[in-house]
């Protein structure tokens, strides 16, 4: 055999190989058939393995080892999930896919639904109807009908109020609250979220809406993609539009308020510190969910996702000071604890379509959207061309292999700008 098909051979029996390989690792695995959009009082028996069989398994799931810390005492939460951002490996978890209630924190799928469809310059008069529905209640920035809003100045109100009012505007925007619901649900199906059911999209206590801790991680990790979401959810404090009126001269004027992130990871509280390299995300609180929150932060380098959802411990904040305890255990025990799972990527991106020319780089990959609409594809696979024999060949696999690694680009990328977000509030 001459030396060039001896090259060709040991190229195609490498690259096959690796192809193979990269396909075992980001193939799915689906969830159990027609789950229940009804949450359960106890950890069902069987629940979705998206991610890895361990996940489905009800209560805590972590691989202890010499060197590796314990994990904290006292969790009272249903349902919680510690993971890498970057690599998407799932450190431990417990209960991870149980349907519950999510409250607020599906305002997270909300965002990454609908923030990419109007520039943040966008301005919207509010009319009565667009306010129509929002639950008896409900937290609120203070929006006023008549009034003209940004939809930076929405999607602050989203962030930092947790203002159903404004996500009812922005729905309203996007032709009604049905087809928001519609697109939000079909967005989750594409993130492989199959844990989520949406009824309300702002995550008021509705009949038959769920999600999970790991669901909301997923929300949270393409979210934290686009440069806006990034920003809006690590605001802190902001100036939010008032209302129109005339002062003593009898000239229309119109102030501003300050509004405050309800995020206290990130605010502080009286009983509980801001939180060293927090950047993010979600939080939420319903009578039906109880407390739910979902939290990104660095340290050294390293960048971790943090979903707790309902402590059973009724004390104030518990939710964060629960939250702030798996991030403790999260930052010693990465590098050391073997995962029991992984995040895995949108069904775009996990599977290539052709799309010639390509790249999966920026600030979004797969099918998910950067801030203004624009979505990184993955290289398309390479096609068999003129090349000469086993070479050929070698070289169309070769192109499956470059797809499924620029497919992977959909979050293992090195650039997330999270440190500078710490530092900006230092």
């Amino acid at each position: 055999m001459s030396a060039p098909k001896k090259t060709a051979r040991r190229t195609l029996l490498v690259v096959s190989a690796t192809l193979t390989s990269a396909a075992l690792t980001a193939a799915p695995v689906l969830a159990a058939p027609s789950p229940s959009t009804s949450p359960s009082a106890t950890p069902p028996a069987t629940m979705s393995t998206v991610g890895g069989t361990r996940l489905g398994q009800a209560g805590t799931q972590v691989n202890l080892a010499s060197g590796v810390p314990v994990l904290p005492k006292n969790l009272t939460s249903r349902s919680w999930i510690v993971s890498d951002a970057e690599s998407g490996q799932v450190l431990a978890a417990h209960n991870a896919h149980w349907r519950l209630a999510p409250a607020s924190t599906l305002k997270m799928l909300f965002a990454d639904t609908v923030l990419p469809k109007f520039p943040s310059t966008t301005e919207h008069k509010v009319v009565p109807s667009d306010l129509a529905g929002v639950g008896a209640g409900s937290s609120m920035v203070g929006i006023k009908e008549g009034e003209t809003y940004t939809v930076h100045d929405l999607w602050l109100g989203v962030f930092l109020r947790s203002g159903n009012d404004a996500v009812h505007v922005l729905s309203a925007m996007n032709d009604g609250v049905k087809n928001t619901v519609a697109e939000m649900n079909e967005h989750a199906e594409e993130l492989q979220a199959l844990d989520t059911h949406v009824v309300s999209p702002d995550g008021y206590d509705a009949e038959g809406q769920v999600s999970s801790a790991y669901d909301l991680t997923l929300f949270a990790r393409s979210g934290l993609q686009k440069k806006d979401f990034r920003e809006y959810c690590s605001t802190v404090t902001a100036k939010f539009p008032g209302e129109t009126k005339k002062n003593k001269k009898g000239k229309k004027v119109r102030g501003s308020f300050e509004i405050q992130n309800t995020n206290r990871l990130l605010s502080g509280d009286s009983d509980i510190d801001v939180y060293q390299g927090i950047a993010g995300v979600k939080n939420g609180n319903t009578t039906n969910a109880g407390a739910t929150f979902t939290g990104v932060a660095e340290r050294d380098g390293k960048v971790l996702l943090v979903t707790v959802m309902n402590p059973e411990k009724n004390e104030h904040n518990e939710v964060y000071k629960e939250t702030a305890k798996l991030f403790d255990w999260g930052f010693k025990a990465a590098g050391k604890v073997e995962p029991v799972g992984e995040l895995v990527l949108p069904k775009s991106a996990a599977q290539p379509s052709a799309q010639p020319g390509a790249t999966a780089s920026g600030e979004a990959g797969g099918a998910v959207g950067g801030s203004g609409g624009s979505s990184a594809k993955p290289v398309a696979s390479a096609t068999a061309s003129s090349g000469t024999g086993g070479m050929g060949v070698a070289l169309a696999i070769t192109g499956g292999v470059l797809a499924l690694l620029a497919a992977g680009a959909y979050l293992v990328n090195r650039r997330w700008p999270l440190p500078d977000l710490v530092r900006r509030r230092r």
